[in-house]
């Protein structure tokens, strides 16, 4: 017998029966493991669509009534954590407020302010001489202190209007209760209100529902005021009837809800309707054009009996002449950027600047480091605030000139002229002066406008020399 085809030798066909179950299973597994990781992967996507289609849990029902921002934030509990963060206090190098304690009064219940811009430049005075402002005049702080800042502002000294609340409060249901539920009517009852009568009437500063819509979420404008003004704008460009809510891109309404109240505006009227005079255009000759249109003026300057006018706060208006603006930014992109939280991409509603937040606010668009981004941002301040003092200089030399020029008894045509002058000087350095980006929303509109206030003031003092 041949030594190969031994018996011990013959394959062991239960070994190959072993191998080939072994492989079997291992098989097995793989395609389980394999099947498991696909359903797990769907099931993924699937939760996340349908985060996408309900990005909250509905704890509670919100109705247009609901005007408390805690009873939303328990259906949005990351945008409202980052809302109460508007308290914060932190000052960048040419904004925001440090907190400045104070002993609290029966009259005045605030332990913290912000410092006062009149003792940083006393010059702010002499411009608002006879005016409110001349009075109390403070840093701005975050949303959550815009009601009891201007509830206890020594401003209150002169007699201010309900209209005030338009912007320094959560308005929207006010409106309509005092209205019977029509938000026009409440707007024009609560306008000529004395202040500490129609502060009665309303809880919050700006909430939730002031700018979405409590069952769809969408962005919306609730402020009569921009209703009203950009309707006008937009006729002005040729378009009849706009209605913002309906006609406004998502995107165009990112910047729209902002501009309800960081804007230029004045008190129309005895009714004290408050308007944004925007009739003719956004930019400040365009505003001017306006008002001295329909014989508008804030007040009579105490010191030379100018016929003037208060800026307040026209970053919407400047913001329109920018590069950002002309590029699609939105207001809400660099301040209130997206986020992630978890799973979850949200709109950062700690309002603030985006010096702040250089990272979501800028660096999503500019790849450069964070230290040379912030560079650019002060360097633009810092020259556009040396532009302002300049103005400022040569606004106090006019208004030293008209006073002397009325003490020495000069009257009549050449008074007047440089009156007007004063009237534009004043308002072109006060747009900038009030306007919270120290020139960075459009730096060349800020340095254009400065220069035509350094103009108008030298052309006061030339009126007045030259006068016989």
């Amino acid at each position: 017998m041949n030594a190969n085809n031994s018996p011990s030798q013959q394959p062991d066909p239960s070994f190959s029966s072993r191998k080939a179950l072994k492989l079997v299973v291992v098989a097995v597994i793989v395609a389980a493991v394999v099947s498991f990781a696909g359903i797990a992967f769907l099931v993924n996507i699937m939760e996340r669509k349908q985060e996408g289609k309900n990005p909250f849990y509905r704890v509670v029902e919100l109705t247009d009534t609901t005007e408390d921002p805690a009873v939303w934030g328990k259906n949005f509990p990351h945008q409202y954590d980052d809302y109460l963060r508007t308290t914060d206090q932190v000052r960048t190098k040419f904004g925001g407020s440090e907190a400045m304690p104070r002993t609290p009064t029966q009259a005045d219940p605030r332990s913290v302010v912000a410092q006062s811009k009149l003792d940083e430049d006393p010059r702010l005075k002499t411009m608002w001489a006879g005016y409110a402002f001349s009075i109390d005049f403070r840093e701005e702080r975050g949303h959550a202190y815009m009601l009891d800042d201007q509830t206890y502002t020594d401003r209150q000294q002169k007699p201010q209007p309900g209209a005030c609340l338009h912007c320094h409060a959560s308005i929207y249901v006010p409106y309509k209760k005092l209205g019977g539920g029509d938000l026009m009517k409440g707007f024009e009852k609560m306008n000529p209100m004395p202040f500490a009568e129609a502060r009665k009437l309303v809880e919050h500063p700006v909430a939730c529902i002031d700018c979405h819509d409590p069952v769809t979420m969408a962005l919306r404008v609730t402020r009569p005021g921009f209703l009203e003004g950009i309707k006008a704008l937009k006729a002005s460009e040729g378009v009849k009837d706009y209605d913002v809510n309906k006609m406004a891109t998502r995107q165009e309404m990112r910047s729209f809800v902002c501009g309800q109240c960081h804007v230029e505006y004045y008190f129309k009227g005895p009714e004290k309707r408050l308007t944004y005079p925007w009739h003719k255009g956004l930019k400040v000759e365009n505003i001017l054009a306006y008002y001295d249109e329909v014989k508008f003026k804030d007040w009579e300057h105490k010191e030379t009996g100018a016929p003037v006018l208060k800026a307040q706060h026209p970053e919407f208006e400047m913001w329109n002449q920018g590069i950002h603006a002309r590029s699609g930014v939105a207001c809400a992109d660099c301040h209130m950027p997206y986020k992630r939280v978890g799973a979850v991409k949200i709109s950062d509603h700690h309002v603030r600047s985006p010096v702040l937040n250089i990272n979501h606010a800028c660096q999503t668009c500019h790849k450069w480091p964070e230290a040379e981004l912030k560079a650019r941002v002060e360097t633009i301040q810092t020259r556009t605030f040396n532009l302002r003092n300049q103005a400022m200089d040569a606004l106090m030399d006019l208004i030293k000139d008209i006073k002397a020029a009325r003490d020495g008894g000069k009257a009549g045509e050449t008074l007047a002229k440089a009156q007007d002058f004063q009237r534009k000087a004043q308002f072109y350095l006060d747009f900038v002066e009030a306007e919270n980006s120290m020139g960075f929303h459009a730096p060349q509109e800020a340095a254009r406008i400065l220069g035509e206030s350094i103009n108008f003031s030298r052309l006061g003092q030339v009126a007045i020399r030259d006068a016989k």
